[in-house]
């Protein structure tokens, strides 16, 4: 560790290219933290199988891109966004609408059986080996070299920014948009203005399963998915929206990025084995930094 430290103060470039990396991976978090944020903001779910939803969007354009089909998996983003959405509002009306008035245990026992589910079919369907889209992309070298960025890399950061930007302007300019910012301020009100909330609530849930499907198509041609993955990318949504709060966008942006560069740089330092770990240790120091904080307002409220 203390080798790796040494180094990074020797070498200015290493700390560019961990920084780069950080900021490119850290956008494709952001898509699936946002869609946990939404379905936690307006219907008060903890997706416990938000990985889940990245990583079979990631078998799905791995699919796609194989024989006979050998379709590339950035062009197969409208088709796998579709697909998702379409599995999402499956899973909302036969699981999450049984489930979205009982208590907070109830909906993580019911997502969590979920992830479960879908980690199994997965592993049956694909078996457990890792496995990768291949999008058929180089890797550039800036300053002789001591810099490289890989092209998948790039672009997966684009089409994040890309995405992002649409589901702003859907929800800022769209009616549906403006039904999903009323539920997630007041859902009774919102029932009393004449919104059909459980619509909001089918549209919300199929909608974070779509962006969760794109941000797992991005995922399979920078990194590897497996069945079991799908916990890693849970974890970083939670550290990602318990830190920026609900309905924030720019807080998502941030937290992201952030968590993405202090992985890149914890994974050099520690070793890739402790990368993870890095994430889990976040979560836990971002709750009490929460906790010490809701104490303090109530501590001002008396």
């Amino acid at each position: 560790m203390l080798d790796n430290l040494s180094l990074l103060g020797m070498v200015p470039s290493l700390n560019l290219q961990l920084l780069l990396d950080g900021l490119l991976i850290g956008s494709v978090f952001a898509l699936a933290a946002y869609g946990l944020a939404l379905v936690w903001g307006v219907m008060n779910i903890k997706n416990l199988a938000q990985g889940d939803f990245v990583i079979m969007g990631g078998y799905i354009a791995y699919t796609l891109s194989e024989p006979p089909i050998n379709l590339h998996p950035i062009i197969s983003i409208p088709i796998i966004f579709v697909v998702m959405f379409v599995f999402g509002w499956g899973v909302y009306h036969t699981i999450i609408k049984r489930v979205i008035e009982r208590d907070l245990f109830t909906s993580l026992l019911a997502t969590f059986g979920l992830a479960i589910v879908i980690q199994q079919l997965l592993n049956i369907a694909y078996g457990p080996d890792v496995q990768t889209a291949e999008a058929g992309m180089e890797i550039r070298e800036f300053f002789g070299g001591d810099i490289t960025i890989a092209d998948t890399k790039l672009v997966s950061f684009l089409l994040a920014l890309v995405v992002g930007l649409l589901i702003s302007m859907f929800m800022k300019k769209s009616r549906m948009g403006r039904a999903i910012r009323a539920t997630s301020q007041n859902a009774r009100a919102a029932r009393i203005m004449g919104v059909d909330t459980n619509k909001v609530y089918a549209f919300t849930f199929s909608l974070n399963a779509a962006i969760c499907g794109v941000a797992g198509v991005l995922i399979s041609i920078i990194w590897v998915i497996q069945p079991f993955f799908g916990i890693t990318h849970s974890i970083r949504s939670f550290v990602i929206v318990t830190s920026a709060g609900f309905g924030n966008l720019i807080g998502v942006i941030l937290s992201a990025l952030g968590l993405g560069t202090v992985e890149q740089f914890s994974g050099f330092v520690f070793g890739a084995e402790f990368q993870q770990a890095t994430v889990v240790g976040l979560l836990v120091g971002v709750l009490i930094i929460r906790q010490i904080m809701q104490s303090r307002q109530r501590q001002v409220v008396k």
